[in-house]
C-alpha cells in the first residue's frame, strides 16, 4: 500500500490501525507491529513493518504508546528484533 498510496498516506494509515488495535484490547495488552502491518499490506505485509516500525515510534513521539521488549519500555529507534506496542 505504501507505494500506491506513498509513505505519509500508509504511515498515517499505520497509526490508526495501530491505535484501533491497542483499543480492542485489554488495557496493558500490547499488539506485534507485523499486525497493524497485515492489515495495511494485505498478502504484501512483510513490505510494511518497517512502515509499521516507524509508526510506533511516531505514536511514541506523540506520547501515545510505548515500545517494548519483555515486558520492559525500549527505544524503538535503537531496539533489534521483535518489538511489542502497548498504550501508553
Amino acid at each position: 500500500m505504501s507505494a500506491a498510496g506513498g509513505p505519509d498516506r500508509a504511515g498515517g494509515e499505520l497509526e490508526r490501525v495501530i491505535l484501533d488495535l491497542l483499543d480492542k484490547r485489554a488495557e496493558g495488552a500490547t499488539i506485534c507491529p507485523s499486525e497493524a502491518a497485515r492489515i495495511v499490506g494485505g498478502d504484501e505485509w512483510r513490505d510494511e513493518m518497517e512502515a509499521a516500525r516507524a509508526a510506533a515510534r511516531r505514536l511514541v513521539e506523540s506520547g501515545e504508546v510505548d515500545i517494548t521488549q519483555g515486558g520492559e519500555v525500549v527505544d524503538g529507534a535503537t531496539a533489534e528484533g521483535p518489538i511489542r506496542i502497548r498504550r501508553r
